[in-house]
């Protein structure tokens, strides 16, 4: 028998267990995927700081999916679909974070800049009106409308109620407005 195989039979007979309540099948099955989970996503994406990160998210989705495994059909491509698909969801989070950062590295740049207290509407879309925010209604404004999370996700990263972003979201801009009209008059 080859080893992967093994490992799909191996595998397949531990998730059983461990639907089964056995938690010593399940310790064991997830210690073996989280190192093939490691190798996995090493070989394609190399040895990048994020990996690890990637790589609890994945036990995560296996664990939360584990309901979902059926052992009549094989385990390998199950697994490697939830891992993949995880991959895919962490590096697009990766790239929104990556912009994000960008984006408020370049609003510091032209906060910088002597001469920057002329607001215009366009302003707003460059960023540097945010910078007079408040941060927690600067955050909740670029969350949702500069990256475009929904208000539950923006909840969620913030670990705060959705009413609370909300009202968040309506004050910021608010106070966006009262900037706008005062510069105007």
């Amino acid at each position: 028998m080859r080893m992967q195989e093994r490992d799909e039979h191996r595998w397949s007979r531990l998730m059983t267990g461990a639907q089964a309540g056995k938690e010593s099948d399940y310790r064991q099955l997830l210690n073996e995927l989280a190192d093939v989970t490691d190798r996995f996503l090493r070989s394609r994406f190399g040895n990048h700081h994020f990996i690890e990160d990637c790589v609890q998210e994945a036990l995560i989705a296996i664990h939360q999916a584990r309901h979902t495994y059926d052992p009549k059909r094989p385990f390998r491509p199950w697994l490697f679909a939830i891992i993949r698909n995880k991959a895919i969801d962490f590096l697009r989070q990766q790239r929104t974070r990556e912009k994000a950062v960008d984006h408020f590295q370049r609003e510091q740049e032209v906060l910088s800049q002597p001469g920057s207290q002329n607001y215009s509407r366009g302003d707003i879309v460059e960023g540097r009106l945010l910078e007079l925010l408040p941060e927690q209604h600067r955050e909740v404004l670029v969350l949702t409308k500069v990256i475009g999370f929904s208000i539950a996700e923006t909840a969620e990263k913030l670990g705060i109620s959705e009413s609370a972003v909300k009202v968040r979201v309506h004050r910021a801009i608010g106070k966006l407005r009262k900037l706008l009209v005062k510069d105007e008059l």
